[in-house]
């Protein structure tokens, strides 16, 4: 599950890297290109640097679909929101269309959010069932929690074990519940780009490069391949 480890010297230079190959991935494919979101400072960063020059008039906007791998269930506007988060720094500074952009609906319960948000993506991938063959994502963003987890797939929670639904809800392992894409989905992608920087991140990231299977984050395993940005600190370098 290694892949490939693209380490650099720091956080700001490993969202600087993530966003020229996330240009150059995009730039590459013909058609839809469908791109799973995640949390966290570095995509941040990154998104942040997509939204400007010289990345913004150069990124096929125009054919980009934005999803996002979790959400926290609070209101779209609320600081811990993932999409506000992605909106502020990027959405609302590029020209894409509301169409092309497939956020968690969080005003109603979260165990009916994560069945509509399976539905949208059923919508968009054209089935309801997935094809190795075809990756419902081009990229996808993931994250590396300091306890292992990706998405909101943590230690413990039932999610992890769902290999039929599309998605799931994670009620108990935060104060507010969580949505989570399921790994049937997080494998469904033709790139899975894990974003793991800082020494806070060395212990973890050290044991998931290791391929230690109490971290969810190992349970993924794409049709395509994986690739770590990280940076020196993480790497313990």
């Amino acid at each position: 599950m290694t892949g490939i480890v693209d380490i650099q010297a720091g956080g700001a230079a490993v969202a600087q890297r993530v966003a020229e190959w996330l240009l150059e991935t995009a730039l590459a494919t013909q058609g839809r290109f469908a791109w799973c979101l995640s949390g966290g400072s570095t995509p941040k960063t990154t998104y942040g640097l997509l939204a400007a020059e010289p990345f913004r008039d150069r990124f096929p906007w125009d054919r980009t679909h934005i999803f996002f791998g979790d959400e926290r269930f609070v209101p779209h506007d609320h600081p811990d929101s993932n999409y506000r988060m992605a909106h502020e720094a990027m959405i609302a500074h590029v020209p894409l269309r509301e169409a092309q952009v497939h956020p968690w609906q969080t005003d109603s319960d979260p165990d009916h959010a994560a069945l509509h948000y399976a539905d949208t993506l059923k919508r968009f991938y054209g089935a309801d069932t997935l094809d190795p063959a075809k990756p419902l994502f081009d990229v996808n963003f993931l994250g590396l929690g300091e306890d292992g987890h990706t998405a909101s797939l943590f230690p413990g929670v039932a999610a992890l074990q769902e290999r039929t639904a599309w998605t799931a809800a994670v009620i108990g392992a935060k104060p507010e519940p969580r949505l989570t894409l399921t790994y049937p989905v997080l494998d469904s992608s033709r790139v899975v780009a894990f974003l793991a920087a800082g020494d806070g991140k060395r212990a973890i990231l050290a044991r998931a490069l290791a391929g230690d299977t109490a971290l969810p984050a190992v349970g993924v395993h794409p049709a395509g391949e994986v690739r770590w940005f990280t940076d020196k600190a993480a790497m313990g370098q």
